[in-house]
């Protein structure tokens, strides 16, 4: 008989991993602590979502020109008062505001900015389909007082954790903190992430691709030869790919690592800078999908290269396995046809 699994809780495995660095001073661990309070907060009202008044819309608009969802302004509010008080973070930034998000006068600030997106997906919540929460920590580049815009716009490679909560058939915490990516799943009848996912690996190759091919005639010829590409027959190469895709980035990311393959929402003729947004959404998942072995890119170079200029930048992205982005890459740049 298997030995059983280690039991172990999301705050065990953060003071555990705290011990192993002599010089910490609780500070980091205590925010991630909050964030996952901030996660318990929001799922519980998700997971009610139909029997309370928090579907539908507010009538308003948020920076990107997108309709709030009322789930959407809760998820905004809870993460920021969860993590306005603890003393850690000296500004953050929400996808949902247009301008950095002051810690109020009366509380301490610390060392750490957030910047997140409250609820991935939200256009989903609606018909029950998974959504989620990113979320993107940076150490300070200003050394006292209230955090600025400059301590927000850090390419994402100065990115110190970044993670995600996915809020579906189970809900689940994915965190790194540059020492692997590790997956816990909420244990609802006792209220604790249990690890479920330990050291995450993507596949150095799949055989799915997850994007919205409604915009395919808007692609440009490298991106429509990839695609035509992955649905020819050839068995040797694994061909064809299955096509996969929900329209919540961060549940389209989390099937991509676990099984591999590519997601992608490339830059196209109305868009040509893409849909998504680089510090709330593309940095963290391209820090973790790099983190578990894969590899990140704007079409040109690893997302996490990206030097932003705004809060609310859009890029391109291709996040996947090892093998499938250098064959995207080679066909995005002219090299195969």
């Amino acid at each position: 008989m298997a030995p059983p699994k280690k039991f172990m809780t999301l705050e065990r495995f953060i003071n555990e991993q705290e011990s192993m660095h002599p010089g910490a001073t609780g500070e980091f661990s205590a925010l991630l602590h909050d964030l996952s309070l901030a996660a318990k907060l929001v799922w519980r009202e998700v997971s009610k979502a139909g029997l309370v008044d928090v579907l539908g819309t507010t009538n308003q608009t948020n920076s990107s020109g997108d309709i709030v969802k009322k789930l959407d302004v809760f998820a905004d509010e809870t993460i920021f008062k969860a993590m306005d008080h603890g003393g850690h973070i000296c500004v953050m930034a929400s996808e949902e505001n247009e301008d950095i998000l002051h810690i109020p006068d009366e509380y301490v600030t610390g060392k750490y900015v957030l910047l997140y997106d409250p609820l991935d997906g939200s256009s989903n919540i609606d018909a029950n389909i998974t959504i989620g929460s990113i979320f993107s920590i940076f150490k300070r580049v200003t050394t006292s007082g209230k955090g600025t815009l400059q301590d927000c716009l850090q390419p994402g490679y100065k990115q110190v954790a970044a993670g995600y909560i996915i809020y579906g058939s189970s809900t689940i915490f994915v965190y790194c903190t540059g020492h692997g990516v590790h997956g816990f799943t909420l244990d609802p009848s006792v209220g604790e992430f249990l690890l479920s996912h330990e050291n995450i690996r993507i596949p150095k190759k799949g055989n799915i691709y997850s994007m919205n091919e409604g915009n395919f005639s808007n692609w440009d010829p490298g991106m429509q030869n990839y695609i035509t590409y992955l649905k020819q027959q050839d068995k040797a190469t694994g061909r064809p790919y299955s096509l996969r895709y929900i329209g919540t980035m961060v549940g389209d990311a989390h099937r991509t690592l676990l099984y591999g393959g590519i997601f992608a929402y490339p830059g196209d003729k109305k868009n040509p800078e893409g849909k998504l947004r680089l510090m709330y959404e593309c940095n963290p998942m391209a820090y973790i999908i790099e983190q578990a072995g894969g590899r990140s890119s704007n079409g040109t170079t690893s997302v996490l290269n990206v030097a932003p200029t705004s809060l609310h930048q859009h890029t391109p992205v291709f996040l996947g396995s090892e093998e499938d982005m250098k064959l995207c890459e080679e066909f995005l740049q002219g090299k195969r046809s």
